[in-house]
């Protein structure tokens, strides 16, 4: 046991810790505050503490559990909701209501609630690290596989099928002349990666639902992406969007000093929100982390560990896993105020200078691997970012650090929120390293995927080569061709890239859809052109009844899309005649 040398903010110095470790847990005061040593020197230990440290008084004791950080892992993760430092929230409110205090100790798992346990194997059988030996009903949209914790092995002495917490024990392992329990419930250092056989190149499709990321700027199974923006541009909407309909079996939300209002938000809209796969409530199918900003800014850092050792613990069994980041700057933050209560030596702008290093520990953390154990599968972690640059300036350490790790990058432009443009990405800074890759993938839907995507790239690109010479001389002026890709460039923006996050159909739109909409306005892109060969005026053409109609299709609904897009081919396979029967 040692005792408080210094307070500075949210570290402390203790003394007469001889004998502890790195990275241990400890307890601090009469409130045993949690805290976890991050540095030694001598019998002084450097501890970061994850709750206020108002109050505290050199000379307090402090502590040491001998054990690490570890975060719980088992049945009862999903649907719930976490604080910084996996506290249940949900917990914490039962037991003593609506304000919190300090001290207050709640597990990650509920130790009461009784799990019906399926074995999957029989007494006798050799099992190893990753090997699934039953499962668990977690919700009704994930099965919960239990595992071997890896690096165990031997053989099953017992097995029974019933109901127990995730502390009892539900199988017996001998090895080497003894035998351990096996439970419901892992333990895993939330700092540590979890092992797996080996990694895959990420080729499937992350579908979101957003056109614009799953269309010209896709995102793999297992890849890793960041999304930074300045005030106001949508991060936060992006993010949830995201969490809500990406076609992945489980998704992690990290609020990681975000408002607290916006937090409410999510957890509020995910109560009533359905999977559009299943017709499910979202709420199966999710994890929260709440961190919000007004509580303690050491959890922060620990956060986002504890977020993407949840998500490899799922992706273990099997699953695709989704993990959105809000937002990696706060993270950051709270790294420069560690580093700066520390006294560290400061790298740009005051960040600490293992800025990326520990960024790299994140984000790398993703990916589509060969899980250990047996039976064989295959699961994913995704990882998606939002970074806060201040003044939208991504020249700033923060957003320069994570561009040279993630390999999709999606913009967002403070002059397109201006414009009400949403979602705000803008499509000539935004790029993505997975298009190659998820072609196969998107070739199941349309062998034209490619061609179609690269001519809207095209458009998009040639317009902002134009705006230049519209700002001198003004559209009139062009040539017709001209004033024709400029028709085009508008409909691809305003009609498909354009995408209501509160409408009940244009919310989510899946890859069938997107490319029916996408290849009809290049269709009605060619049909155009031959009429302006034969010298029809592009005005004429703007003000017809096929491009308002082209124009109406995100409001259509799926079940009567097709047939709507088939009527708008047909009209424009009747050449000039259709514009002059339909009316202009």
């Amino acid at each position: 046991m040692g005792k408080i040398w210094r307070i500075s903010g949210p570290v402390i110095i203790a003394e007469d810790m001889r004998g502890s470790q790195v990275y241990e847990v400890v307890e601090i005061g009469e409130e045993r505050l949690n805290g976890e040593i991050i540095g030694l020197e001598q019998d002084k230990a450097v501890i970061q503490v994850y709750e206020d440290t108002v109050g505290l008084t050199v000379g307090e004791k402090v502590d040491g559990t001998g054990e690490i950080l570890m975060a719980e892992l088992g049945p009862g993760l999903v649907g719930n909701i976490y604080d910084g430092v996996q506290r249940s929230l949900v917990t914490m409110k039962a037991e003593v209501g609506d304000f919190l205090h300090r001290g207050v100790r709640t597990h990650a798992l509920d130790r009461e609630k009784k799990w019906r346990f399926t074995p999957a194997i029989k007494a006798g059988a050799h099992v190893e690290g990753g090997d699934i030996i039953g499962a668990v009903q977690e919700t009704g949209l994930i099965e919960h596989r239990v595992m071997v914790p890896p690096g165990m092995s031997g053989v099953i002495d017992s097995i029974e099928e019933g109901e127990y917490t995730v502390e009892e024990t539900v199988a017996l392992l001998g090895s080497n002349g003894k035998t351990r329990p096996l439970t419901l419930m892992q333990r895993w250092p939330a700092r540590k990666p979890r092992p797996y056989k080996r990694r895959f190149d990420p080729e499937d499709l992350l579908v979101t639902g957003t056109r614009i990321m799953d269309y010209l700027f896709p995102l793999a199974l297992g890849g890793k992406a960041a999304i930074p923006g300045g005030f106001g541009t949508g991060k936060t909407v992006n993010l949830q969007q995201m969490a809500r309909w990406s076609q992945t079996q489980l998704n992690i939300y990290v609020g990681c000093g975000e408002r607290g209002n916006e937090m409410a938000d999510v957890l509020h809209s995910f109560k009533e929100l359905k999977d559009p796969g299943s017709g499910r409530y979202l709420q199966e199918k999710e994890i929260f982390i709440a961190n919000t900003s007004n509580m303690p800014v050491v959890a922060r850092e620990i956060s986002i560990f504890i977020g993407i050792t949840m998500a490899e613990y799922y992706r273990d069994m099997g699953y695709d896993i989704l993990l959105v980041a809000d937002s990696t700057s706060r993270w950051a933050e709270a790294m420069r105020e560690i580093g700066a209560r520390l006294e560290e030596t400061p790298g740009e702008e005051g960040f600490p200078t293992y800025l990326g290093s520990r960024l790299s520990a994140f984000y790398e953390r993703s990916g589509k691997v060969e899980c250990l154990g047996s039976p064989g599968r295959i699961g994913s972690a995704t990882v998606i970012g939002a970074v806060s640059p201040p003044g939208a300036d991504f020249s700033e350490p923060v957003t320069q650090n994570t561009l040279r790790i993630v390999d999709a990058l999606y913009s967002l432009d403070v002059a397109l929120a201006n414009r009400r443009h949403f979602p705000t990405i803008n499509w000539l800074q935004s790029y993505s390293r997975y298009a190659d890759s998820v072609d196969t993938w998107w070739e199941r839907i349309s062998p034209d995927y490619t061609e179609v995507r690269d001519q809207a790239l095209i458009t998009l690109q040639k317009e902002a080569e134009l705006e230049e010479i519209v700002r001198l001389v003004g559209p009139e002026a062009l040539p017709e061709n001209d004033k024709l890709l400029l028709l085009i460039a508008r409909m691809i923006r305003e009609d498909f890239l354009m995408q209501s996050a509160y409408h009940p159909v244009d919310t989510y739109s899946d890859p069938k859809r997107s490319h029916l909409m996408l290849s009809t306005i290049m269709k009605f892109n060619d049909f155009a052109r031959d009429l302006a060969e034969t010298g029809m005026m592009v005005s004429e053409i703007s003000a017809s009844r096929i491009k308002q109609r082209i124009s109406r299709m995100k409001d259509v609904p799926d079940e009567e899309l097709d047939q709507y897009i088939d009527s708008i081919r047909q009209d424009m396979a009747g050449g000039a005649a259709s514009l002059e029967e339909g009316g202009m």
